[in-house]
């Protein structure tokens, strides 16, 4: 159990509650903090992040969303990416909406909780747009948000207790924002307190069939957190005690855990993931060894009799036909995108997978149907042993005339271990918004993501405006 801290209060000794060591170190935390390659590694993510909204400004939820802020209106505050303006948290939700609903953002693996922390980013960006923050002091509010929700993944998982991985984002939202805000230490503390008390999601959004929440879930949690930090920003006081008080959130929700956040850094970013498929984060090493194999070997999708699949538990468990419901029934692209069955079939089928082969009349084509009917996952122990650290799987693939090909895989490009390069983001940042703006204008976007910290977040929105 984390040890509390003793502080001077009108010459008196209290103890500081988990919350408020959390709140000292998002108030203290600076960009001379970040180490270079934590820096770049912000950058990248931002602009991976804004390829992926820009990429799904046609999404059906999204749409929705849209047409909700302009009939409710409000104070245009913030820029809503695509065009237009609305209050900070409605621009938080249809922000971190856009960044979300391809399911092609960055991801962060624990043993036990998976998360993508650029979801932070709509609310963060918000709060750095109302403040006027520079492109420095929204790239340090980023880095909070990443840091404590990766480490609270750590350390504190929720998924096998039955929550979703917002749950922890309640966290890490807020305290990006309010740091993003400039909040005082004790407005922090109030913002984590209301936030972490409000925001606790059930797993079931992930589970069986899928619906539009498995993409909103974040957004929502965002817009609720960026309230929080507003309403704390103005004198409204929440639970100190939220994490190891009576009924609090290590009692109900996570149990009890350790984490000094006196001795934490920013650099949790550099170990979060860049996806290279548009494909649920489990599946990557699968999704490429697949095409490797087929490269490799001179073979079609189309003369495949059948594909197993060896791989760590947690695919196994989330995307494969565990315990989240039945991975070969697929309609829908929520449902496509956390089949393992459907994206190595779709992968082989078509040589790719993008936002394209979630397309509703892709999903129901009888060839990948009947294809991911005949892929079988299976659990394997030692690769379950390897995993976070590595995403280990064995691909077996039989062909209609009896040859078999065999492929093991232990990481992927866009993997902590072979991390995606600026070139390599940048390539997929201009593919998903080729249909949102022209290629000076994309140019003009990656130029100020390149130089963020030298320009203000108001010179960025106006591009994505």
């Amino acid at each position: 159990m984390a040890r509390a801290s003793s502080t001077a209060i009108l010459g008196e000794e209290r103890y500081q509650t988990r919350s408020e060591q959390l709140a000292s170190f998002v108030e203290h935390a600076a960009w001379g903090d970040i180490s270079p390659a934590a820096q770049e590694a912000l950058k990248i993510r931002v602009l991976d992040s804004l390829g992926c909204a820009l990429g799904a400004l046609k999404g059906p939820p999204v749409r929705i969303i849209r047409e909700t802020i302009d009939e409710f209106g409000g104070n245009p505050l913030c820029t809503l990416i695509g065009g237009g303006h609305a209050p900070p948290d409605h621009a938080a939700f249809h922000n971190g909406a856009l960044v979300r609903y391809l399911d092609f953002n960055d991801s962060y693996l624990a043993k036990g909780e998976t998360c993508h922390p650029s979801d932070n980013i709509g609310a963060v960006l918000a709060a750095s747009e109302y403040s006027l923050a520079s492109g420095r002091q929204f790239l340090t509010a980023l880095a909070v948000a990443y840091q404590v929700q990766c480490r609270l993944s750590d350390v504190a998982p929720v998924r096998a207790r039955g929550f979703d991985h917002t749950t922890q984002g309640a966290f890490a939202a807020a305290a990006g924002a309010a740091k993003a805000l400039e909040l005082s230490a004790l407005q922090i503390a109030n913002a984590l307190g209301i936030s972490g008390t409000a925001n606790n999601a059930l797993r079931v959004t992930r589970t069986g069939a899928l619906s539009h929440w498995k993409g909103l879930a974040y957004p929502n949690t965002a817009f609720d957190a960026l309230r929080a930090a507003f309403l704390a920003m103005r004198g409204i006081t929440g639970p100190r005690e939220v994490f190891e008080g009576n009924k609090g959130w290590c009692q109900t929700i996570s149990g009890d855990f350790e984490i000094d956040w006196s001795r934490e850094n920013l650099e949790r970013v550099t170990r979060t993931i860049i996806k290279k498929y548009n494909a649920e984060i489990h599946s990557q090493s699968a999704i490429e060894g697949m095409l490797e194999l087929m490269r490799e070997n001179g073979f079609s999708g189309a003369e495949i009799d059948r594909i197993r699949i060896d791989i760590f538990d947690v695919a196994h468990l989330i995307i494969g036909g565990g315990v989240e419901g039945d991975k070969t029934i697929v309609h829908t692209k929520e449902e496509a995108d956390h089949s393992l069955q459907y994206m190595v079939s779709v992968a082989a089928l078509d040589g790719n997978v993008m936002p394209e082969q979630y397309e509703p009349e892709r999903i129901a084509r009888s060839d990948v149907q009947s294809l991911l009917r005949r892929v079988d996952v299976v659990p394997e122990p030692g690769f379950s042993r390897r995993f976070p650290d590595e995403h280990a799987c064995r691909i077996t693939v039989v062909l209609k005339d009896g040859r078999s090909f065999r492929k093991e895989k232990s990481d992927y490009e866009g993997f902590h271990t072979r991390p995606m390069s600026w070139a390599k983001v940048e390539e997929k940042f201009h593919r998903l918004a080729e249909g949102a703006a022209d290629a000076f204008r994309r140019e003009e976007m990656v130029s100020a993501v390149r130089q963020l910290d030298g320009i203000s977040v108001k010179d960025l929105m106006k591009l994505l405006a």
